[in-house]
């Protein structure tokens, strides 16, 4: 099964520089396990304690994982994720 990751410009360092990587997984938590296996470091600034971290967003083809199934989301072979921290700022 092929999942195809995008990873934001904050992440890239633990993919080599790339934009897009490619998973397997029958649901999120195990295609960041995955990605891991791979990318050592990454799992952990996306997952804590067993559920997505507060400041980062992760969509399923475009689609917020929140108001599906969280981490547990299931995935089919073709499915695009995106992950996106969440960015503060503004002006003072």
């Amino acid at each position: 099964m092929a999942i195809e990751v995008r990873i934001p410009t904050i992440l890239r360092t633990y993919t080599d520089g790339e934009k897009a990587v490619e998973g397997s997984g029958e649901t999120l938590a195990k295609l960041f396990t995955d990605l891991e296996t791979r990318h050592p470091g990454i799992e952990a600034r996306i997952v804590d304690d067993g559920k997505l971290r507060r400041f980062v967003n992760v969509y399923l083809n475009d689609e917020d994982v929140r108001f599906l199934n969280g981490i547990d989301t299931e995935l089919t072979d073709g499915d695009s994720v995106t992950i996106l921290p969440a960015v503060a700022g503004g002006m003072v």
